[in-house]
């Protein structure tokens, strides 16, 4: 056990320089950051003397090099269109992308693997046929579709949500601010959470369904049920529990795919959250702020992966098995 973990931590290092390469290669090349830092009145040696200043004219190698060794203590510098520590930025709205994210990632699994269970036992119904129908929803239209219907439908029209926004929020105490206490805040999260998690919701029940009908044609189902154990038995007991382990796996890689691509959503219904901060940093060549995203981005996909590898390990009792005979 130790072995895998201690493997696992060293990839997922690998993974995270790797990362911090490309993005700090590839946003140089994005634009000039000091054009939209000084007006045209600006002479060339104003210019250059912000240049130098920010580190700008310094060989690759070495401006690579700061940003890895700052990054590492959580120091990406100075926003060049705010002005700002980055790190403040990012933390002064990662708790509402968090927050978005936790409730479409929940609402997603608790729906998807009810409704995967639900259209697999009842697969010849008709209301296991419409949620199917619906579901196809959820993969065919793009998100910001998605998005504005709802905001059509239930801010506009019916004027029970509102369209845009967090809320009032509650700050409780440093740099977390919540939205969760108050009714605004709550209200405000249902169309970005529904919109957000809709795709997720739907990947995971189509998973659930096809693992629960495979699961559920195993002899050891038809051994339980030879047995006499009641359908509840054999169904949650067996099949689900069974089905829950590639779940899992899925599960977790969407959790991080909520995170990352919040941009569309939360541009839609203005969320303040880490993505409308990410897009402005690309419309102004914020670098120092695209880059430090890309980390997190990167830094969220990698905790997961692990937290994933360790519960797959722990669930599936094969792979300790396997791992056992191989150290034999």
């Amino acid at each position: 056990m130790l072995a895998f973990i201690l493997r696992r931590l060293l990839q997922s290092v690998i993974v995270m320089l790797a990362v911090a390469l490309v993005a700090f290669a590839l946003f140089r090349f994005v634009g000039d950051p000091i054009a939209s830092m000084v007006g045209q009145e600006a002479t060339l040696a104003e210019r250059m003397e912000l240049r130098d200043a920010l580190g700008l004219n310094d060989p690759f190698v070495m401006q690579f090099y700061n940003f890895l060794t700052r990054a590492v203590v959580g120091d990406f510098g100075i926003s060049y269109r705010l002005q700002q520590p980055v790190m403040e930025l990012i933390l002064s709205r990662l708790p509402a992308t968090l927050e978005l994210a936790l409730v479409s990632g929940i609402a997603a699994f608790v729906f998807g693997v009810g409704f995967g269970v639900y259209t697999a036992l009842r697969r010849g119904g008709w209301a296991s046929s419409s949620i199917m129908t619906v579901s196809l929803i959820g993969v065919s239209l793009p998100t910001f579709l998605i998005g504005v219907l709802l905001i059509w439908a239930f801010a506009v029209e019916l004027q029970w949500l509102p369209s845009f926004g967090r809320g009032e929020v509650v700050n409780l105490g440093g740099w977390w601010r919540t939205g969760f206490l108050t009714e605004s805040g709550r209200m405000s999260l249902i169309l970005p959470a529904i919109t957000l998690g809709l795709y997720q919701m739907t990947l995971i029940m189509r998973l659930v369904r096809a693992e629960m009908l495979e699961v559920l044609r195993a002899d050891y189902i038809k051994f339980a049920r030879a047995r006499g154990l009641s359908n509840r038995a054999v169904h949650f007991g067996h099949a689900l529990k069974n089905t829950l382990v590639p779940v899992i796996t899925i599960t977790g890689l969407q959790l991080g795919s909520i995170i990352a691509f919040s941009i569309i959503t939360e541009t839609v219904f203005q969320w303040p959250g880490v993505g409308a901060l990410f897009i402005n940093s690309v419309r102004f060549v914020d670098v120092p702020v695209m880059a430090a995203y890309l980390m997190l981005i990167a830094l969220v996909f990698v905790v997961i992966n692990l937290i994933v590898d360790l519960l797959y390990y722990m669930v599936d009792p094969r792979l300790r098995l396997d791992r056992s005979a191989a150290g034999h």
